[in-house]
Formats: structure tokens, sequence, C-alpha cells
């Protein structure tokens, strides 16, 4: 479903992402981990095409400038890391950008329109907050109404930066459960950033780590949660604890002593 070849980016010159190649297969499942600055954001907006690059990049099988931006906003949708606070839309309006692409030049929402906005902000919590403005929203709430909008596009591939930074525990482990149960009835491709390492041995079968731009590891949790490849990457010594009841890895700092 994602396919990138040798992708090299900058920002004002600056080099971001150095000889990047990255399969993501169709339903599969990944872990976006590195330090901050490794190219984690700058890598799923080469994704997207926010960001250009060098380098082979295809969107289910499609160069993406053959989809162009109705046919890629069909097939992936992005949940990104912050959400405004000043946005004038209601919670259900707000959602409902989502369909955007599916909308005909002239004329509003069709039923099935309204149907996947329902069912998306149903699926994430929200439809209980579809007349309450934007403004009005804690941090979590927009975080949940942010991936109502993404799952209202009905897409193929979901990207998602680090959306749990604003959820608490128990919507932390609602929005997983979500990720899983979407991954597991719709065969959805998922790749979301993820900056706790401990959750994503949890929930992801395989962790992709990044540092200064480049793939560092890319392989089961097992394999990339190592100290020696953390150390190497974060620049600190960790503490990797292996949770077999869980079937997780516990990722802590080493504290020296004072």
């Amino acid at each position: 479903m994602i396919h990138l070849e040798h992708i090299r980016a900058a920002y004002n010159g600056q080099p971001v992402l150095n000889d990047v190649t990255l399969h993501l297969g169709h339903g599969e499942r990944a872990a976006l981990v590195g330090p901050n600055g490794a190219g984690k954001s700058s890598l799923l907006r080469v994704i997207t095409g926010q960001l250009p690059a060098q380098g082979v990049r295809r969107i289910a099988g499609i160069d993406p400038a053959r989809l162009g931006t109705q046919g890629l906003a069909k097939r992936l949708a992005v949940v990104p890391q912050e959400i405004p606070q000043d946005i004038p839309f209601a919670a259900y309006e707000f959602v409902s950008l989502g369909r955007t692409a599916y909308l005909p030049r002239f004329g509003g929402p069709s039923p099935a329109d309204h149907a996947a906005v329902k069912d998306a902000m149903t699926l994430t919590h929200t439809w209980h907050l579809q007349q309450r403005p934007m403004q009005a929203m804690s941090g979590g709430e927009r975080q949940r109404l942010a991936l109502a909008m993404a799952l209202a596009a009905q897409p193929e591939i979901l990207l998602l930066d680090e959306p749990t930074s604003h959820l608490d525990i128990r919507h932390r482990m609602d929005l997983m459960a979500l990720l899983l149960r979407l991954h597991r009835e719709r065969q959805m491709t998922l790749l979301m950033v993820v900056h706790d390492l401990t959750l994503a041995s949890q929930f992801f079968p395989r962790i992709i780590l990044l540092c200064q731009g480049a793939i560092l590891a890319d392989s089961a949790p097992a394999d990339v949660l190592r100290p020696d490849l953390l150390q190497a990457a974060y620049g600190c010594p960790v503490n990797v604890i292996p949770l077999p009841d869980f079937a997780a890895t516990c990722v802590l700092p080493t504290v020296s002593s004072l």
C-alpha cells in the first residue's frame, strides 16, 4: 500500500530524510519511533505529498501524481499531532470535512456522507459532541474528533502522528482498541508515530526506528527494542524489560544515582 524507494527530503536546504526505503503492505500495522527530530513527521508528509522528495513514492501501487488530490484523499487519511483550538466549526461540521473528496462539484452531502460521519463519530465516542463548538473541546476531545474526521473518509491507509499525546490512560487504550478493530475488520493499513516505546511494543507487530533521517532498524519489537539500538538512536542508556504476561516490552531510561 505504501511504497517508498530511496527517499531524500529537506527543509530549507537542511536534509531531514536520507535514502529511506519503506514498504508497508495491505493490512499491515507498524509503529514509527525515534527521537525528536529523527524525521518521523517528515516521513508522513512525504507519504501524503506535503513534503517534496526525491525518490520513488507509490500509494496503493499508483503514482500519487496520477491519483490527484481527491483520489489520494479517498485512499489515505491523516490524524495530525495537534489540532488548532480556534477552528470555527461545530464538531459535526469538522468531522464532515473528511468527506470533502466525495462531494460533487455542485451540491451538498449525500445520505452516504452523513452516514459515514455518524459512523466515524460513533466509533470514536464523539457523537454526543456533534453540536459543541470545536473551541470548547479539550485536547483529548479534539484528538478523537480528528480521528473521526480521518475515518469519515473511509480510507484504506491511516497515518497517525502521535495521536495519544493528549489522551488519558482510558482514552489511550480505547483508541488503540479501536485501531486494532479497524485493522482486523476493515484490513486498514496503519502507520503510527509513537513516542511511548512500551505502547508501541504492546500494539504493533512491526516497529520502524528512525535516527537522523534514516531507518536504523525495521523489524519485530523484540529485534528493534534492544538496548544497543535504542542507545544509538536516543543517545542515552536504557533498560529493556520483557513483559511476557502482556506480550510487550517495557523501555525505561537508565537513571544514574545522584
